[in-house]
């Protein structure tokens, strides 16, 4: 089986592409999901002892984790190492689940894949791209969303540049839903001659 490891910036439609790689039927691994069950389960009681109070019912409160480790790279790296290994292992279950299905193809969706050395892990890259424009529109756009805000995410966040450098295959959102679907089509075929490349 294939592994083709999806990133992008923020506001690269990286989700949409997603979804559409799923309606192709290719088994679909959403890491920021799985962060979601994790601040909902298994994360909690650790992510309280490292940060007191950014709990509440059970679950982790996003905004005040946050607010505690955006900017703050030591905590930052704390935060990592509670969640990292949990993820490894959700990530790991998910793939023997999609290998055992037989999926000739699956993905791994990951939005800082470079960032977090993510690219030794899958056979190759899908990045998501589109124009400086269209990005900043989609963005700003959410709520909650401010130029700040922004600001940060995109500091912690390789250049698009050089992840379409980086990239085995580049998935252009600027243009509507066809398109995308047309250079998944492409992409799979592809995959599925490649040879295996993760670590």
């Amino acid at each position: 089986m294939i592994v083709l490891g999806l990133t992008g910036s923020i506001g690269m439609g990286k989700s949409t592409t997603a979804n559409l790689f799923a309606e192709a039927g290719v088994p679909v691994y959403d890491a920021d999901a799985a962060v979601h069950r994790l601040y909902e389960g298994e994360a909690v009681a650790a992510i309280e002892a490292a940060f007191p109070g950014t709990t509440e019912n059970g679950k982790v409160d996003r905004n005040k984790l946050s607010a505690r480790v955006v900017h703050d790279p030591a905590a930052m790296q704390k935060l990592e190492d509670i969640v990292h290994p949990m993820l490894g292992a959700s990530r790991q279950k998910f793939l023997q689940e999609a290998e055992q299905s037989g999926a000739p193809v699956a993905l791994v969706d990951v939005p800082l894949l470079f960032e977090t050395g993510g690219e030794k892990r899958v056979d190759a890259v899908v990045v998501v791209t589109t124009t400086p424009e269209v990005q900043r529109e989609r963005i700003l756009a959410r709520p909650n969303m401010t130029e700040e805000k922004l600001a940060g995410i995109l500091a912690r966040q390789m250049p698009d540049a050089e992840k379409r450098k980086r990239a085995h295959f580049v998935v252009d959102t600027s243009h509507g839903l066809d398109p995308v679907r047309a250079r998944i089509r492409d992409i799979l075929v592809e995959a599925a001659k490649l040879p295996p490349g993760r670590s």
